[in-house]
């Protein structure tokens, strides 16, 4: 029995989330199934995040356990032949020792959340940003943002659903910039509530609106109640970038 880590990029917006769903398509069962047809074995795919209905990755990293003789280059060509047309690709994949594991190993994740602001309507970011056609100004939204990093209780900002039983969280890192019409969030740290970053960008882009004063973000986190909460981002522009593990 062999562990493979693969690294997974997808267009999150054909799915009800990576994670298997009773209700439709998902990421993990789209590969589950192509590594049953591979090896003749029912496999189970773990992954370093759990991505909502309509969000990306650039680089998931999960693994599977197979017992079948094959190189870590032949599974990934075999994968991402019998994936199609679904818009998934291993991008890397590598053998790794049975004790790493994509999810309980990892000891970081980076998202970011991609913002067009612009008047024209999209056509080819449809379904990968949220369009916002008022003025954001992006540098008070980066202020504002800076009252979040650290440790915290970040009930405000984590979805009514969320199954986590703690809500503290240190953030490690969450900046905001601008670069030509696009502004782009990113956010680093060990672990995220459910709709975290998602609440954190509508929040913030509330302040880029001049809606909010940049001190209502450490307002709302104070409060320490949902119904602080600005704004909850749409899953279009969030894109999971990356894992970190230890060396």
């Amino acid at each position: 029995m062999a562990r493979f880590a693969l690294t997974l990029e997808f267009d999150g917006g054909a799915f009800m989330g990576l994670q298997r769903q009773a209700h439709g398509p998902s990421v993990q069962q789209s590969v589950e199934e192509a590594v049953q047809k591979i090896t003749g074995e029912d496999v189970r795919m773990h992954s370093a995040g759990r991505t909502d209905a309509g969000v990306h990755a650039l680089a998931m990293r999960s693994h599977v356990d197979i017992a079948k003789d094959i190189t870590p280059f032949r599974l990934m060509e075999a994968i991402n032949a019998l994936v199609r047309p679904a818009p998934i690709a291993v991008t890397a994949c590598a053998v790794v020792p049975d004790d790493w594991h994509a999810r309980f190993s990892c000891i970081g994740r980076s998202y970011i959340y991609r913002i067009v602001n612009r008047r024209a309507p999209l056509t080819l970011d449809k379904g990968h940003a949220w369009h916002l056609a008022r003025p954001l100004d992006a540098e008070a939204m980066h202020r504002a943002a800076q009252a979040l990093v650290g440790r915290h209780d970040f009930t405000t900002f984590r979805s009514a659903h969320c199954q986590a039983h703690d809500p503290v969280k240190t953030l490690d890192r969450l900046d905001v910039r601008r670069e030509g019409e696009c502004v782009l969030i990113e956010a680093s740290a060990r672990s995220f509530l459910h709709h975290q970053v998602r609440s954190m960008v509508g929040t913030l882009a509330l302040v880029g609106l001049g809606q909010w004063r940049e001190g209502q973000v450490a307002e709302a986190l104070a409060a320490r109640q949902r119904q602080a909460l600005g704004l909850n981002a749409p899953p279009d522009g969030l894109y999971f970038v990356g894992a970190r593990y230890p060396e």
